[in-house]
């Protein structure tokens, strides 16, 4: 097993199992030695028995590690940041609970730069092998009141301190590490708050609900007549809105909302926002009329920090809803990103719904998964006529984005037209021709 684009994750006590997960452990220790471990993660039924196995590898590597419990990845992000400790997180953020995985963030809270992920797996695919068992009765619990209350002062002091007094927001809290924090965040800075789906048993992470899933949201903001509605994922580092018509308002929408409202301020610096290759074409145009410069990364929240880290910029993020605003923290963080969309409506005088439909035009976007025997492998040459004339038809009213997953033998194949049956047709297309230059040559085909 291998990191993919957000950590290690695979099926629960199979595809990663305790010992691995320890054998990590004690390869986070080595290439950190000496740095202290802050270890949570969310509310799947596997999660504390691979908190355990990470902190026995710790903790027999000679780490000091102290667990945070059941809470969402940017707070084990921001305890890093505040002490300089290593942070993990055992979570498989928006997956179901069968799965799970496990997310490092350098002394800091800062995401793992590849070559600091080449040398964990290096350590981690060693002959040096552990179990376990044994380490444990030294690992330090946290102070779980604190810890709440610097998160609560953390979300104040990012509206400065302003209220949401007047609004009433529906939380989905997708059954997850946020389910018992959610509520109270909100609370605290003035919102008439509803709670849904913070009851996790341990199965129903995800289920149904959060932001990969946000048709009963939808439905309560509706029946509560709601101003808006702000879904989580699994461990809420990520963030989908509903306006109060119903709508969806995904990471594309937030962030031209929020990097319009920062650049009104004068605190969005050099006028530039950073997202991933995956950002709507919409959302270019809408940030070239403002005037405001947009960077492009690879997919993945990684990239978009190093982005923002290396050119000083104050705002990121990607469609999904990952979206860092470096100010306030260092890695994605949904309730923070919801405090801070809900400020800008409460500031503006407007609905969410009034600036969503302002914020940009989005174009029609196909996704299609193309199963590959190669993971990693796009047949690029076999496809360059088929993909060459597809983009001449396009012109500048829509993009092809073909890439491979970083998990799984995919391919990945992204369209945007002006129509959205051009859209579809030319994704079919495309999916077509990857799977025929994958297909075995027929032998005799080479005989005379």
């Amino acid at each position: 097993m291998r990191f993919g684009t957000d950590g290690v994750r695979g099926r629960a006590h199979s595809e990663l199992t305790e010992a691995m997960a320890s054998d990590l452990g004690r390869a986070i220790a080595r290439v950190f030695f000496g740095t202290p471990v802050v270890i949570g993660g969310d509310s799947r039924e596997s999660t504390p028995a691979f908190i355990s196995a990470v902190a026995s590898g710790l903790i027999e590597s000679g780490s000091r590690v102290e667990s945070l419990g059941v809470v969402p990845t940017p707070l084990v992000a921001a305890e890093a940041a505040r002490t300089g400790a290593v942070g993990v997180v055992i979570s498989a953020s928006h997956n179901p609970y069968y799965d799970n995985g496990i997310k490092v963030f350098g002394p800091g809270g800062v995401k793992l730069s590849t070559d600091i992920e080449a040398q964990i797996e290096a350590e981690w695919h060693s002959d040096v092998s552990s179990d376990v068992s044994g380490a444990v009765q030294n690992l330090v619990e946290g102070d779980a009141v604190a810890l709440r209350d610097r998160y609560l002062d953390r979300m104040s002091n990012s509206i400065e301190r302003r209220s949401l007094n007047g609004l009433r927001v529906v939380i989905d809290a997708a059954n997850g590490a946020a389910s018992e924090l959610a509520g109270e965040v909100f609370a605290s800075v003035g919102a008439d708050v509803i709670v849904m789906n913070a009851d996790p048993n341990g199965t129903n992470i995800n289920d149904n609900c959060g932001a990969t899933h946000t048709v009963a949201l939808q439905s309560a903001v509706l029946s509560y007549g709601a101003d808006a509605g702000l879904a989580l994922d699994g461990d809420a580092d990520r963030l989908i809105a509903v306006d109060h018509e119903g709508n969806v308002v995904d990471g594309d929408r937030v962030i031209a909302i929020l990097a319009a409202d920062m650049r009104s301020r004068g605190v969005l610096l050099d006028d530039t926002v950073v997202v991933t290759v995956m950002a709507n074409l919409g959302f270019h145009r809408a940030m070239h009329e403002l005037g405001i410069h947009v960077v492009e990364t690879p997919v993945g929240d990684r990239h978009v920090l190093e982005a923002l880290v290396d050119g000083g910029f104050s705002l990121g993020g990607e469609q999904s809803g990952h979206i860092i605003i470096p100010a306030h923290g260092t890695t994605g963080d949904g309730m923070l990103t919801g405090v801070v969309l809900l400020d800008a409506v409460v500031r503006s005088g407007r609905s969410l719904a009034e600036l969503s439909a302002t914020s940009m035009t989005s174009f029609p976007q196909v996704l299609v998964n193309v199963e590959v025997p190669v993971r990693g492998e796009v047949p690029e040459d076999a496809i360059r006529e088929v993909r060459s004339g597809l983009e001449a038809e396009l012109g500048q009213d829509g993009r092809i984005l073909i890439r491979p997953s970083g998990t799984e033998p995919l391919v990945r194949v992204m369209v945007e037209a002006s129509d959205q049956r051009d859209a579809e047709r030319i994704a079919t297309t495309l999916a077509d021709a990857i799977r025929k230059a994958f297909e075995p040559t027929d032998a005799n085909d080479n005989e005379e």
